[in-house]
This record gives C-alpha cells, structure tokens and sequence, in this order.
C-alpha cells in the first residue's frame, strides 16, 4: 500500500521538531532544560485582546463558518495599520487577506503561484518553511547567501543570470529570522528594482516588523513606488502580541496574488474562527504600549545573554529587531557540535545555524522568548563554563 507521496519523501525531517522530541527525551531522565530553540513568545497576550476575545465568544452569530478572505472588520484593521504606520493605502477587499498564521500562508501560496520545475531564490540561512514549501509545490530552490559583511542582506547583483532567469519567485524576510538584521527604505528600493527587471514575484516576510528596538522602526516593501505590481507581504500577530497559539495572520499586496491564494484556501480550509479575527483587529486598532513593554522586555534579556556569552569568550552582538540573537560559535566547533555541548553541560537549547541552510554554519540561534527567570538561570549555567573549555 503506497502512504507517502514521493514529493513528502523529499521533505527532511523538520529540524525544531526534532530537536523538541531530544529536549523532551532529556526532560524524562530528570535533566532541567530551559528550552531557548524555539521562538515562542512566553509573555502573556494583552488582557485587552483576551477580553475582546472572550466578548465575541459570548456572539452565537461567530461560531458560524469564517469568511473565506477574513472578516470585514479584521481586513480594515490592517489596511487602517498599514496606513497609520507607514502611509500605505491598502484595498481591504482585494488587497488584504487573513491567514491561520502566516507560515500557513506562505505554504499555501506556493501552491498558488509555484508550478513544477519553476526556480524560487530563497535567503540562505532562512526560515526553513521558505525551503520546504518550494519542495511541497515541486519547485526548485536557489540561496541568495546572507554575509556578516553585507549586513546579512542579499547582493543581487552576484545571482548568476541563468538562475534569475528561470526564478518565478524571490523571498525576503526583514527583519530576518534567523540573523535579526534589519533594512531601510533603499533596500526594498534595490529589491523591487531587481524584481521588476527580472519579472519575479517578491514575497516579503514581515512576521517582525513590530518586535524592534533602539529607536528602528522596519520599513514595508510596500513604501516603495509601484510594489503592488510584483509583490506581497506577509505580516503576523504572533511575535508582536503573544498570539503564536491563537493563528492569525495576514497577506497583503498584489490583488491578482492575493487573489490565486483565496481559490486555493478557499478550496482546503474556511478560514480564521471569528473572534480571533476580531480580536486581531482589536489588537491592530487599540494601544500598541503593550507591544512596546514586550519589546524592550526582549531587548533587556538579549543584553544580558550577549553580556554572559561575552564573558565566555564568544563573540555576540546586538540587535535592532526580532526575538532571537545570531551568534558565531567559538573556534573549533561546527554548529551542531557546539550547540550539542552548551545542552550536555548546562541543560539549555540553542538552534545549530545549519538548521536555516548552508550559509548558518556557524552560527547558532538564541531564542529570548523563555521567562526572564529562566533566562537568567541559563545565563548563570553559561557563565560557569568560562573556566571548563570555551575560553583558551
């Protein structure tokens, strides 16, 4: 009997649930692990928005199957955000579209807009859904490098012209999960630039735009003249609000785009559950301090871990945007090595770069979305290996 497709046999195993099943092996043999793989925001979401929340519960009209493309008042939430925030005007009937979260949304545009044999130019290292959606629509996939030196933004101009001239398709992801790199206005200028010279889609990953700090705020692709004619940008209440469990997010752009992805959700799911939409659009629309306490939350705990690898002798540096801190692993280590050896002495995980492509070995992921208590304790088990082996 056949139970697997041959495109499903060529997906890897999925590295975070892989190392979800080794920290849960641990944890039954008694090791304390306090878990900093995963960004998955431990700070509670807004009693404003539970409130909301549990409000339309209470409607019987909400337990009623969803509007395909998300509800009104979810749509106008975030096309009123896009122009509070950046003076972008946003159709929300054509131009905006909810999503179950926007890893949801990126899987199932593949579908829509990825026929077999196109080529997608995805960052290398990048979030591993960009990869594994591509191979999900048996299309192929090319890395688009992301250097230190470069500020960990792609240089366009080194793509060979074979590979840009079969490429459909170009993934952007600012601020970058999993570097925290930043851009400004003129990169997204470079990027439409470069899209529109060489007929790509660019679709643009801004699950972060909000989760930043020091004073940068991030630009949209959409600030740029002319982007709604090739591009599209995904945006998520997961990091920004505490929602990740709640499933709710957006896609926003190119009408013709947007509107190939609504054919396809609309034949497979049915869409956002009511109230969570509405709260969404209640988080959108109300005070955004609560965003603001969250961040400079993270931005505190990223300091403090950045001092302690510091003292061990590891090279960390700050960051203006995200959850996370890319850090280069210490001199004799690959990525997976080192990470395998903070876990052995100190019970804390970290995510081997490599997870994210070629281009992260390396490195190794930090994720600051564990409890500024356990955040501390795994800064103090840090601390004790500065005489044990890092530091020579």
């Amino acid at each position: 009997m056949k139970y697997r497709s041959t495109k499903l046999s060529n997906i890897p195993p999925y590295q975070f649930a892989e190392i979800q099943k080794r920290k849960y092996e641990l944890i039954d043999t008694g090791v304390d692990i306090i878990d900093l793989g995963v960004g998955d925001p431990d700070l509670p979401t807004p009693d404003h928005i539970v409130s909301r929340m549990i409000d339309e519960l209470g409607n019987p009209a909400n337990s009623r199957y969803p509007s395909f493309g998300g509800c009104q008042e979810f749509r106008e939430a975030v096309a009123d955000f896009y122009r509070r925030t950046y003076g972008v005007e946003l159709d929300p009937k054509t131009e905006v579209h909810a999503l179950i979260g926007s890893k949801e949304g990126i899987g199932h545009l593949m579908q829509a807009v990825v026929d077999p044999g196109d080529s997608v130019l995805i960052p290398d290292p990048s979030y591993p859904v960009y990869r594994m959606a591509t191979i999900l629509a048996e299309g192929s996939y090319h890395p688009m490098p992301l250097e230190a030196e470069n500020g960990f933004k792609p240089k366009f101009s080194i793509i060979d012209k074979d590979i840009v001239n079969n490429a459909t398709v170009m993934f952007l992801n600012y601020p970058n999960n999993p570097t925290g790199a930043t851009v400004d206005l003129e990169f997204y200028k470079q990027a439409v630039d470069f899209a529109k010279r060489n007929d790509i889609l660019l679709i643009n990953d801004s699950a972060y735009n909000m989760v930043t700090y020091n004073g940068y705020k991030a630009p949209t692709v959409f600030q740029v003249s002319g982007a709604k004619n090739l591009a599209v940008e995904f945006g998520s209440l997961s990091k920004s609000y505490s929602m990740t469990g709640w499933r709710i997010g957006y896609v926003v752009g190119n009408k013709d785009v947007i509107n190939s992805l609504s054919i396809y959700k609309s034949n497979i799911d049915t869409g956002v559950f009511t109230p969570i939409q509405k709260a969404g659009a209640h988080a959108l629309n109300s005070d955004q301090s609560c965003v603001e306490e969250h961040n400079q939350i993270y931005k505190k705990r990223g300091e403090a871990m950045i001092k302690a690898l510091q003292s061990i002798g590891i090279k960390a540096e700050t960051t203006n945007a995200t959850i996370f801190l890319w850090v280069p692993v210490p001199e004799g280590y690959t990525s997976e090595q080192f990470v395998a050896t903070i876990l052995e002495h100190t019970g804390v995980i970290f995510t081997p770069g490599n997870v994210f492509g070629p281009s992260g070995e390396g490195y190794f992921r930090i994720s600051l979305s564990a409890s500024t208590p356990r955040i501390n304790e795994a800064i103090k088990r840090i601390k004790e290996l500065k005489d044990r082996f890092l530091v020579q």
